[in-house]
């Protein structure tokens, strides 16, 4: 851990970001936190990962709540290597506890479920076979969002929302 301390020297504040996604290290990551305005929660590398995919795809779980309680942090960054957001690289996590663990902190924060990657693969095409809990939980999630944005719609088409009694 010394060593990825020390290869941060120097390094601007958005690298010591993305540095402290990859290695789960939440003492670098809460000194580069708290230096508000020097960072771009945002910042990408070289294959347009964030600090969040970065998280994601190490299991990077010691700053993975920190990094979405940012305001400004964008839940569904794409990346330019194949065009996944955190959640297509979260639900494809080869422990399925993490996965679950990390699956859920993306969609409690707002995860999009519906994005296509490159590949035209949205998250429920990429999960393994024979977790079924997690095709329920991103069907939930789905299915909850579809019935928020109904919500939102207009109240004219005869059904009730939850805020509305009309017929």
């Amino acid at each position: 851990m010394d060593a990825s301390d020390g290869d941060t020297k120097g390094a601007s504040n958005n690298e010591r970001l993305l540095a402290a996604a990859r290695t789960d290290n939440e003492e670098l990551l809460l000194e580069v936190l708290g230096q508000e305005g020097t960072f771009d929660i945002n910042c990408q590398d070289g294959l347009g990962n964030t600090p969040l995919h970065n998280a994601v795809i190490n299991g990077s779980t010691d700053v993975l709540e920190h990094i979405l309680s940012q305001e400004g942090c964008d839940v569904d960054p794409i990346n330019r290597i194949d065009g996944a957001t955190p959640l297509h690289l979260a639900v494809q996590l080869d422990h399925p506890g993490l996965r679950k663990h990390v699956v859920e902190s993306l969609l409690d924060a707002g995860a999009d479920t519906l994005i296509k990657d490159k590949n035209g693969f949205i998250v429920l095409d990429l999960i393994p076979s024979g977790d079924t809990e997690m095709r329920t939980l991103i069907r939930r999630s789905q299915a909850q969002s579809s019935i928020s944005k109904d919500d939102i719609a207009s109240d004219d088409d005869g059904e009730a929302g939850s805020g509305s009694e009309d017929e």
